[in-house]
């Protein structure tokens, strides 16, 4: 086997991210650390619009993880486990924050595992200061104008000031 090179371990990180997180940011710099290459892939629902349109979350997931070498943003719709074979992603990453989240995180895993064999998946939890944070309890924060920017990057915190001037300035976005 001398002269082959080992596998490439291509990584699928997926979500709504809207917005993507300190948290969400967390998993994928630890994915980075550990797989080839990680998709942080953005699942694209035509009836549910978000609170950021689709195009504008995954600019800001690229400004937010641009220092990540070995990442690529991309979207999907449909099932996840046929995103990873159309892709050849090996590894589906998932960020478990309390123990609630296990129990649904478990079940895809075994749908994933039953519909795909040769697809892992792989949980990581973030940092204690990171378990509570969610895209939605962001949101909720900012729409009342609480201080919401210690839980984002950087642009998401001006993205989402930007959508309300009425509490943080500046000019409201569409």
């Amino acid at each position: 086997m001398s002269g082959s090179s080992p596998p490439r371990y291509l990584a699928v990180y997926p979500g709504s991210f809207d917005p993507i997180t300190l948290g969400h940011l967390e998993i994928v710099e630890r994915a980075a650390s550990l797989f080839d290459e990680v998709v942080v892939a953005i699942g694209h629902h035509a009836t549910k619009p978000g609170f950021f349109p689709f195009e504008e979350r995954v600019a800001l997931i690229e400004q937010a993880c641009g220092h990540i070498s070995n990442f690529r943003a991309a979207h999907f719709s449909g099932l996840m486990i046929d995103f990873c074979r159309q892709i050849g992603a090996r590894v589906i990453v998932r960020g478990l924050r309390a123990a609630g989240d296990f129990e649904p995180e478990f079940q895809m895993a075994l749908a994933n595992r039953d519909l795909e064999p040769a697809v892992e998946t792989v949980f990581l939890i973030p940092a204690p200061e990171r378990q509570f944070v969610s895209s939605s309890l962001v949101r909720e924060i900012a729409s009342h104008g609480g201080p919401f920017q210690r839980f984002v990057p950087e642009p998401v915190a001006r993205a989402m000031e930007a959508r309300y001037p009425q509490f943080y300035g500046g000019e409201q976005q569409a």
